[in-house]
């Protein structure tokens, strides 16, 4: 059997789902199941520990229950649970390719879980996607990051409440391909 790679670790549907709800969080397995009602208890057991393994998650606590011990988990190193450039450099273009197929498709998952609900409305809701083409300098993009990464900043560590929603904001950038110029 061939050990996973982190990228494969991170990227897993269900992982990615579990480390999005722990980002600048600590919950039980008995929490994220509340969150992730979908994900059969065993299977979320399971991805715990692959993510424990791996040194994606930690857990930061544990608290007498009833006779038995509930585990509290956290992401302790950001980086960990991300993919870094040294990674994405080393992958190959199919791989590439598949690191792009299960990103959407943990996007359709979240989608689609939206649309099972009994009652949507998308408008009221604010379910948006959209794609913009734009002509950018390097210079031009790099504050464009810079812009987008202070919007998001502002509301990332938002910790859930009432009158708070969890939204998904996935960002794809995609280069046209680079042509010299005459």
């Amino acid at each position: 059997m061939t050990k996973e790679s982190a990228v494969d670790v991170i990227l897993h549907p269900v992982r990615m789902r579990i480390i999005q709800f722990l980002i600048n969080q600590r919950l039980t397995a008995q929490q994220l199941k509340e969150f992730l009602p979908d994900i059969p208890q065993a299977s979320l057991y399971r991805n715990l520990k692959k993510l424990v393994e791996t040194g994606v998650i930690h857990i930061v606590d544990e608290i007498p229950n009833r006779g038995t011990i509930e585990k509290v988990y956290s992401i302790e190193n950001p980086s960990k649970a991300s993919i870094g450039p040294d990674d994405l450099n080393k992958l190959s273009k199919d791989d590439h390719l598949g690191l792009f197929i299960k990103f959407m498709a943990n996007l359709m998952g979240e989608y689609e879980r939206y649309l099972n609900q009994d009652h949507i409305d998308l408008v009221a809701d604010g379910v948006i996607f959209r794609q913009a083409s734009m002509y950018l300098s390097e210079v031009e993009y790099a504050y464009l990051i810079k812009e987008l990464t202070a919007v998001y900043s502002k509301v990332i560590n938002n910790k859930p409440q009432k009158g708070r929603r969890r939204r998904t904001i996935a960002t794809i950038i995609i280069p046209e391909q680079l042509v010299e110029e005459q």
